[in-house]
């Protein structure tokens, strides 16, 4: 068993996963994601354990995602593709675990909480941000594209916050995440501490679970002391993103004076062409889809991003030299074609 995952059980049912790699923003190996599978199996058959808490290491955030140093490593040898795709296939099934488990779980979306860190909590019976939570799903900073189901909850989304969130991939606080149903229960950093410490005095077994659990949140939480300013941005969103095409959102932000269309189109004109255009298709496709369909298609992705020169650079350029300044070989959205984007949906890329 990793330490870089600790489990714990309290006397009165009350299990606890903390992720431990608190230098690492608790980012997510594959060491890791097999423990906690295996340990959500075994809680799921044992009686005693009546609530499951998710939170982090140390003071700066849950997890930042999943650990992509690693799997920039896919290009170096045919094995380590073959832990990269392994790495996804078990992610995927650990986060949907998690939307069908049977027990309530409660995951503490204290600090930074992006990409992997997103997927693996969204299937939470119950979610918490407090004043210090940073969400975002930021894998279009990489040259990659909003997996872990996001094509599935991003569009539970208010309109088109959800595409506008993927591929501009915007950094958002406590409030917006509960605007866009991301979490239900806001907390200050100190409250919930305060709460989880309340949980282990209750007698769970002498409860009803779900009640007395409901009764708890609601005595802890309180709103936020801001307002989101997403509902304010709503309409201008909706119609950027609401088109199929990048070069139409472009455009309609071009259209649009305001300094958030500027800002917007320059956001997106920063991304990976390639990636920009793949994540459109897979959010706009993704809203008819299931969420079991929606994992598939990122499997899908996954594997072959794992295969595309330019999610690589993307990574270098970000977190290996850190020079910011990624030489994609699709340089503008003109370069990307519908075929080459249709591609990347089926098993393997067409040579």
């Amino acid at each position: 068993m990793t330490d870089e995952v600790l489990f714990c059980v309290s006397e009165n049912g009350v299990a606890t996963i903390t992720l431990n790699r608190p230098k690492a923003l608790n980012s997510l190996t594959y060491d890791m994601l097999i423990a906690i599978g295996d340990k959500l199996k075994e809680w799921a058959a044992d009686d005693h354990i009546q609530v499951v808490v998710m939170k982090g290491a140390g003071t700066k955030g849950f997890c930042a995602g999943g650990d992509i140093k690693s799997l920039y490593e896919a290009a170096s040898s045919q094995d380590a593709m073959h832990q990269a795709e392994h790495f996804f296939e078990v992610e995927y099934q650990v986060d949907q675990m998690i939307y069908t488990y049977e027990k309530p779980i409660i995951a503490c979306l204290d600090g930074i909480v992006m990409g992997g860190g997103v997927g693996l909590t969204y299937g939470a019976r119950h979610k918490i941000v407090t004043e210090r939570t940073k969400w975002a799903m930021p894998e279009m900073n990489i040259g990659f594209f909003p997996d872990v189901g996001a094509a599935y909850f991003l569009n539970k989304a208010p309109g088109h916050i959800g595409r506008y969130l993927a591929m501009t991939a915007t950094v958002i606080q406590a409030q917006d995440v509960i605007y866009i149903h991301g979490a239900d229960v806001y907390m200050t950093s100190e409250s919930m501490q305060s709460f989880l410490a309340h949980l282990e005095q209750v007698e769970w077994e002498l409860n009803n679970a779900d009640a007395t659990l409901n009764q708890l949140l609601h005595e802890h939480s309180e709103k936020p002391a801001q307002e989101s300013e997403l509902p304010l941005l709503q309409k201008q969103i909706d119609h950027y993103f609401s088109f199929e095409k990048v070069e139409e959102i472009i455009c309609a932000c071009e259209k649009d004076q305001s300094d958030f269309a500027r800002t917007t189109k320059e956001t997106l004109l920063s991304k990976s062409p390639a990636s920009l255009k793949i994540t459109l298709k897979q959010l706009t496709e993704g809203k008819l889809k299931s969420l079991s369909d929606c994992f598939a298609t990122d499997l899908v992705l996954a594997n072959n991003f794992l295969r595309h020169r330019d999610f690589f650079e993307g990574v270098r350029s970000v977190l290996i030299d850190k020079d910011q300044e990624p030489l994609y070989m699709y340089r503008s959205l003109a370069d990307v074609s519908e075929e080459m984007v249709e591609s990347f949906f089926e098993r393997s890329i067409k040579k």
